[in-house]
């Protein structure tokens, strides 16, 4: 089965207006949820590093922040704003599609940018995190890389966007550590496939390098908190689960829809073509889903982990397919969407006490009402604290200040450790918020006199433990030694230039026992 693909052919009328309508229907309901939805905690999380720029953060690098910093510096301080970048996203993500692929097929580059507009991930996703920007160069540096590899000679231009796929690569790596995937899927490819190509590659190697480096500089200098998260702390304890690979499966039959699946498995032929001819995007599709697939075997593979390269499936979905099958795909992924668009007018025609009966409620009261809530616990002279990042970090953005999180916490989400010196807290008053009544015994080693108050918010009960005079040198005994044991064992194998919570508690660059 032969395809061809004329390099200049012009759009069927039906197909503009399809895409006119999905792009901005879709743009218009992204808009009304990032505007009406209360921000999560981890959007909250991230607002705080827009306001406390820096090189880098506890969890990941910090290109989120800095986006976050550009859109609150723009539009100002409100949750539509943080989410800007995401609700634009899928538009630009489009674009960077027909501009990658449009050169050799107009029509089929729009099916594709169609089909991706389609699917309810971009419908309703409205939610910043770190992978926005990873998703945003990524797909930069595929378009051009793509764009570089439709190029016959390699001449000053087709340099110019290896290089320009480089940049895009170095940025992806200041997103998420994620894009070393996408910089494997270009070694891969020119070892295997394009040989001829491998001074392209250097150049593009190169263009990419200042993002590693300005990573690894910020981590010699912060006790590599990026490492240890990723690497360490949160991969202790995964086995193996037969359930892993099963969802792993399920996710991307979930984002690639029902209906595409089954078009895809009815044109098996069809898309051997295709990966014959455009080799670069099999290599783009198939080298991140077996590096996920194997790492699926022990550890739960999140749906947003596969979401920088999920827009070329879609490429080589329409260029594959027989041109009388493409609406009968489009058509199956708009039902598919529809059933999610029923699930999103469902629930914003409920109520809060609707979600009484619900084991969330508690949560859901946090993020509708924390202003009320917040009201009630707030006093002159005490200090607010949450008992986990993410109730903190909720706080934090209603209140416009920081909210530290008061005991250990979890192996993510630990920009405290970068901000907070809890030292200059000896001897104040604080008071910690929590869902679940809490037990005297964790509290009273750290305070001189302690209270547990209680509250109820639109009929969701919480707790405040009131606690005065703060006994930082038992904290620090308990709490602070804790974090570091788990946390804070750097390898010897890992240079260091300084760690500054090391130095802050222990008054040295290693305060324990390296790993």
């Amino acid at each position: 089965m032969e395809i061809s693909y004329p390099s200049n052919n012009s759009l069927p009328r039906r197909l503009v207006q399809a895409l006119w309508i999905c792009g901005s229907l879709s743009l218009a309901i992204r808009l009304w949820i990032g505007f009406t939805f209360p921000i999560t905690g981890d959007e909250a999380y991230f607002y705080q590093w827009g306001v406390y720029l820096d090189w880098g953060y506890y969890d990941h690098p910090p290109m989120v922040g800095w986006l976050i910093s550009a859109m609150l510096y723009l539009f100002g301080d409100s949750t539509l704003a943080i989410r800007l970048p995401i609700i634009i996203l899928p538009l630009a993500l489009g674009a960077l599609l027909w501009w990658a692929l449009s050169a050799v097929d107009r029509v089929r580059a729009a099916w594709a940018v169609l089909f991706f507009w389609l699917v309810p991930l971009n419908w309703l996703n409205t939610l910043i995190t770190t992978d926005t920007p990873l998703i945003f160069w990524s797909v930069c540096s595929i378009a051009a890389m793509v764009r570089a590899e439709l190029r016959k000679d390699e001449d000053a231009k087709t340099l110019a966007l290896y290089a320009l796929s480089g940049i895009f690569l170095g940025c992806a790596f200041l997103s998420k550590y994620f894009s070393v995937v996408l910089g494997l899927c270009y070694v891969a490819y020119v070892l295997l496939h394009r040989r001829s190509r491998w001074k392209a590659l250097l150049v593009l190697i190169a263009c990419a390098l200042p993002g590693p480096a300005i990573n690894i500089i910020w981590n010699m200098a912060n006790g590599w908190p990026n490492v240890m998260f990723n690497v360490f702390n949160r991969n202790q304890g995964e086995v193996f689960e037969l359930r892993k690979p099963a969802l792993y499966l399920l996710t991307y039959f979930y984002l690639l829809t029902p209906g595409v699946v089954w078009y895809a498995v009815k044109n098996t032929n069809a898309l051997g073509v295709v990966a014959k001819r455009w080799s670069i995007l099999m290599y783009l599709v198939c080298v991140p889903f077996i590096f996920f697939a194997l790492i699926s075997l022990k550890k739960v593979v999140g749906l947003h982990w596969v979401l920088s390269f999920y827009p070329i499936i879609f490429a080589v979905i329409a260029l594959a397919l027989p041109m009388q099958t493409l609406k009968k795909c489009a058509t199956a992924i708009g039902a598919f969407t529809v059933l999610h668009l029923a699930a999103l007018v469902f629930l914003y025609s409920t109520s809060l006490p609707y979600w009484k009966s619900f084991k969330i409620y508690p949560e859901v009261v946090r993020s509708y009402r924390t202003q009320e809530l917040l009201a009630q616990v707030e006093k002159e002279g005490a200090v607010i604290m949450g008992n986990a990042y993410t109730p903190s970090a909720i706080y934090a953005h209603t209140l416009k200040k920081y909210v530290p999180t008061f005991g250990v916490g979890k192996y993510h989400s630990r920009q405290d450790d970068v901000l907070i010196d809890f030292s200059a807290y000896n001897g104040k008053t604080i008071r910690v918020i929590t869902f679940a009544k809490p037990d005297v015994s964790d509290y009273q080693d750290f305070f001189e006199t302690i209270e547990i108050l209680s509250f109820n918010q639109d009929g969701a009960d919480f707790y405040v433990v009131h606690g005065t005079g703060f006994i930082f040198k038992n904290y620090k005994e308990k709490i602070i030694n804790e974090i570091a044991d788990h946390y804070y064992r750097i390898p010897l194998w890992l240079p260091l230039t300084d760690c500054p919570f090391c130095r802050r508690y222990c008054d040295a660059m290693r305060c324990t026992k390296p790993l």
